[in-house]
């Protein structure tokens, strides 16, 4: 193992929470979006968008380490994709909007703004605890490098 192996991995995990708050923003700017997508000649709401994360490293022979009691080190965190909330959306009642349907409903974006800031708070809350590790790591490793002297 590296002496910056901790580094790295709260490194990868600042990456992933910085990609989360930037999918989090991006649904907050868009939530009253009603032209997100132009799909099959008609303009569909935005749809809100989730990031996936996975661990690195996590692969056939990492699992069979671990399972055969040989210690397992952690890669730390990777965005694999982001994906679509499938939720249906909201149809609100508005027959003056350009982009009210015939009976005057409008769908709006699945972006609820609760939901996000939760996200967002839990995010933040992750971020500022790998600061706080990586800070610590990097206080032992100048610890030690002062035992030389």
């Amino acid at each position: 193992m590296s002496i910056f192996h901790a580094i790295n991995t709260s490194g990868s995990a600042l990456t992933a929470q910085r990609v989360r708050m930037d999918v989090i923003s991006s649904n907050m700017a868009n939530m009253d979006t009603t032209r997100g997508q132009f799909i099959d000649g008609e303009w569909q709401p935005y749809r809100r968008k989730m990031v996936v994360t996975q661990p690195n490293g996590a692969n056939f022979s990492s699992f069979l380490n671990k399972a055969m009691g040989s210690s397992a080190k952690t890669d730390g965190v990777k965005v694999t994709e982001i994906v679509e909330d499938d939720t249906p959306f909201e149809l609100i009642y508005d027959p003056e909007h350009p982009d009210a349907n015939d009976e005057g409903y409008v769908a709006m974006p699945n972006v609820d703004p609760l939901k996000e800031m939760v996200d967002l708070i839990s995010s933040t809350r992750s971020y500022e605890a790998n600061v706080t590790t990586m800070n610590a790591t990097k206080g032992m490793l100048m610890k030690a490098l002062e035992i030389g002297k």
